[in-house]
């Protein structure tokens, strides 16, 4: 028998039907029915095992990560890369840990890779009660540091692609230490994602010991090679943010989310929440200042909340900035936010009055 995702595969149907019934809250149960008509499909067309395992497997980490993040939600979350070689003694592993302990005492929590080196560091300066670890199973097995060790929030995956979902989805912001082959690839990973729009802006700080030189040495390349020969744009710079310390470091992140809430798309239009109004001249200036990034004829305006966003009922009275974006240019969009961020808060006051 042939299956469809669509509604007309006859008593099929009827028993997904019965069996999400008989289960009992089962939260968008239409999503969850094509899940199950996607799995009989796989077995049906896929005679490797191999391939089953992995499609078996991948289900099964991805639910568990929702099941372990999803009551965190509304915790903004730092994601902390960086070498699992770096040793105690070494002056970035200290300005790890004290990263982890400006974060939770900004109300943020954190998550790491759960390994050693700059991992341990910052799990230890956030304390286990604000981390959160995503451990990787290796041939040379990679045990969870000691402060995450028997902790609920340790998820340990067996496929990489799943743990850096993890590591990206639930991430607020991004920071990122020195380190090897695995840092450098979170780096463009994330660099990746937020420069063609797969990501959401969010703060990405490079952070460097003071008088160190491992990020900025990365930037000349990126200056030298790949702006110089077109492969990047100059406001691909916006996207990210070299630090050398602490201070500068959850200084950057806290601004990112000083009026700048989140956003959604909404057919075309990108709908940018925000924690306080801005001002009719502010949003002129901005329409003219960002015109490069709108649509032929595009503005920026204000609304209220799109009846499309009416499920999202604890942040429904938050005031809104509408963008004709023009889906292209994510670096100039960070920089918009960044200017949303910096507006006078008495300005925006008074005009609403």
């Amino acid at each position: 028998m042939k299956l469809h995702f669509t509604r007309n595969n006859g008593i099929v149907d009827e028993e997904i039907d019965r069996l999400i019934e008989a289960v009992g809250a089962v939260h968008d149960a239409e999503i969850v029915r094509e899940m199950i008509i996607a799995s009989l499909k796989a077995g049906q067309e896929d005679r490797d095992r191999a391939d089953l395992k992995l499609m078996n497997t991948t289900l099964k980490e991805m639910r568990f990560t929702s099941k372990i993040f999803g009551p965190y939600r509304k915790t903004r979350k730092v994601t902390v890369f960086g070498s699992a070689r770096t040793r105690p003694d070494e002056p970035v592993y200290r300005m790890a840990s004290d990263l982890g302990k400006a974060l939770a005492r900004a109300g943020y929590m954190v998550i790491t890779g759960a390994g050693g080196g700059i991992m341990q560091a910052v799990n230890e300066g956030a304390g286990p009660e604000h981390s959160f670890g995503v451990n990787i199973r290796l041939p040379f097995e990679q045990m969870p540091n000691y402060v995450l060790r028997g902790n609920p929030r340790l998820i340990t995956y067996k496929y990489f692609f799943n743990r850096k979902v993890a590591f990206l989805r639930e991430a607020d912001a991004i920071a990122l230490f020195p380190g090897g082959f695995g840092t450098l690839d979170e780096a463009m990973e994330t660099l990746t994602l937020l420069q063609t729009g797969k990501h959401n802006p969010l703060p990405l700080v490079l952070v460097d010991e003071p008088g160190g030189q491992y990020w900025s040495r990365w930037l000349h390349f990126f200056e030298e090679e790949l702006l110089s020969q077109g492969y990047i744009l100059k406001s691909d710079f916006g996207l990210f943010k070299r630090v050398d310390s602490i201070d500068s470091a959850v200084r950057s992140i806290d601004r990112f989310y000083t009026r700048y809430h989140s956003l959604r798309y909404v057919d075309k239009l990108l709908v940018l929440r925000l924690t306080s109004p801005v001002s009719d001249e502010d949003i002129e200036r901005l329409s003219g200042e960002f015109r490069d990034i709108l649509v032929r004829g595009g503005r920026i305006y204000r609304s209220s909340a799109l009846p499309e966003e009416a499920e999202e009922e604890d942040i429904i009275e938050l005031p809104r900035l509408v963008v004709q974006f023009n889906r292209k240019d994510f670096g100039r969009l960070r920089t918009l936010i960044d200017a949303i961020n910096d507006l006078s808060a008495s300005g925006a006051q008074q005009t609403d009055s």
